[in-house]
């Protein structure tokens, strides 16, 4: 680890018989304290997990292609700016999804979708976000059909048309 050079070296005297005193070298291994550090190095790279990225892969289809659906087949879900949700089916008048908060609302969202989707296999749930909305509530929407295993949906934004049907303009 370190040395400590104590060699006795004959030189000459001055002064009078006095010898000079000799300065003790000292010398640092460095070798165990690199020796830690890459070994730290070597146990932070391998046991740290790297943080994978969160994607939600959407397939789009072409602009030019559409696809006719039943009105009976097609459940409308309108979520506005406040994270109040509106649905129907059909031509039927929107109703709202009761709760006090975002979260009671997106409980009863999850069983109204499970329910409705049991009562009919074919019902494809479209969802129309408001422009002014966070991006995070309509992820919160996709995220209640992915845990109810609803792989039938689509997204398209909400219109004016849309706003007066609800009443928010």
């Amino acid at each position: 680890m370190a040395d400590v050079d104590l060699s006795q070296s004959k030189g000459k005297q001055k002064h009078g018989g006095k010898k000079k005193r000799k300065r003790i070298a000292v010398r640092v291994d460095m070798t165990p304290m690199v020796d830690v550090a890459f070994l730290l190095l070597t146990f932070f790279m391998l046991t740290t997990s790297m943080s994978k990225p969160q994607t939600m892969e959407i397939n789009l289809p072409p602009a030019d292609q559409n696809a006719e659906v039943a009105a009976s087949n097609l459940m409308t879900l309108r979520i506005t700016d406040d994270f109040r949700i509106f649905w129907n089916i059909g031509e039927e008048k929107p109703t709202t999804v009761d709760g006090a908060n975002k979260k009671e609302r997106l409980i009863n969202l999850g069983k109204l979708l499970k329910d409705r989707n049991r009562a009919n296999p074919k019902l494809i749930t479209l969802i129309k976000v408001d422009g002014k909305a966070k991006y995070i509530d309509m992820v919160d929407v996709m995220d209640e059909l992915n845990i109810n295993e609803i792989s039938r949906f689509s997204l398209a934004p909400m219109k004016d048309e849309d706003k007066k049907q609800i009443g928010t303009l």
